[in-house]
This record gives structure tokens, C-alpha cells and sequence, in this order.
């Protein structure tokens, strides 16, 4: 009867085991999250499933702002690919990103052509900040372990599977992720 119990016991500390497992697999990615466009209709993430990603929190009235042309650039010259860039505008920083959605939709347009997707603004530090941003700092923390976004611009690259690969920081320019880009192309 002990050997019956023992194996009974062992059976379901082995499944919960691996249902543990499998639920920490399962959130090792962004495909996880939902977040709103800039029309504020909800987007899975798992839409950019098997696309290689660039996501960037940006601001309007920023100095790294021009930063906007080389994102395009990279989006025109690779989104045939598989490559999309999201960005995320951010008011957090210097309230360099005051504006509406439709305020901050037709400034891209209008002064830097910008044809990748812009989604709703966000938070992207602190109590209320968007849990895909939390995912990320955690996954790729910034200079000596910090998992605070210290500016606008700072940018995430995320592998086809979902897994975040690099974290640059507002002074990379978008030109200098090029080569880690076509490495995950």
C-alpha cells in the first residue's frame, strides 16, 4: 500500500512538475501580450509571430527623434523579409511625446514618412507600465542589470520565436543593429 501511495504521489508531483514546465515556456515570449494600435484596436502580439522585430519606445519631440528616418529606412529595406518595427510612443521622458494618437500618427507621416506600425501610447517604466515592457526589461536589463528604460528610443530586437535577443540604448543609431537584424533574417 505504501509502494501504491508513493507511486500515486510521485505521478502527480511529476505532472505538476512539468505543467510548471510548460507554463514557464509558454511566457518566455511576447506572443503572450496584447497591446492597442494606434487606433486603439487590439493587437496580439502573436500577429508578428515569425517576423524578426525591432520594437522602440519614441517620442515626437526628442532629440534621438530624426532616429524615425534610419526606423524607416530599416523597415523599407527589410520588411519584405520578415522584419517589422513597432513602435511604441512615450510620454515619460521629458513629456516629449504630449500629443494624441492622431496627433502622434500624422507627425510620423508628415516629417518622416513613417510607414511601420505606431501603437497607442504607453508607459513604459514604473507602477503602470505596459507588462510587454516589463517582459522585456526583465529579459534584456540595460547597463549594470537595470531594467529601467532610461530615454525615448531605446530599442528591443526579438527573434521569429518571440525570445528577446538585444537591448540597445537611445544612442544606437537604427543603422548599427542592421547586422544583428539580417543575423536573425
Amino acid at each position: 500500500m505504501k509502494k501504491i501511495t508513493l507511486f500515486i504521489c510521485l505521478i502527480i508531483f511529476t505532472f505538476q512538475f512539468n505543467c510548471n514546465i510548460n507554463n514557464m515556456e509558454k511566457q518566455k515570449t511576447i506572443f503572450q501580450y496584447s497591446v492597442k494600435d494606434i487606433n486603439g484596436v487590439d493587437i496580439s502580439m502573436e500577429t508578428y509571430k515569425d517576423k524578426v522585430l525591432l520594437i522602440v519606445n519614441v517620442a515626437s519631440k526628442c532629440g534621438f527623434t530624426p532616429q524615425y528616418e534610419g526606423l524607416e529606412k530599416l523597415y523599407q529595406d527589410h520588411k519584405d523579409k520578415g522584419f517589422e518595427i513597432l513602435g511604441f510612443p512615450c510620454n515619460q521622458f521629458g513629456s516629449q511625446e504630449p500629443g494624441t494618437e492622431e496627433e502622434i500618427k500624422t507627425f510620423c507621416s508628415i516629417n518622416y514618412g513613417v510607414t511601420f506600425p505606431i501603437f497607442s501610447k504607453i508607459k513604459v517604466n514604473g507602477d503602470n507600465a505596459d507588462p510587454m515592457y516589463t517582459f522585456m526589461k526583465t529579459e534584456k536589463p540595460g547597463t549594470l542589470g537595470s531594467k529601467k528604460i532610461k530615454w525615448n528610443f531605446t530599442k528591443f530586437l526579438i527573434d521569429r520565436e518571440g525570445h528577446v535577443i538585444k537591448r540597445f540604448g537611445s544612442q544606437t543609431k537604427p543603422i548599427d543593429i542592421e547586422d544583428d537584424i539580417l543575423e536573425l533574417l
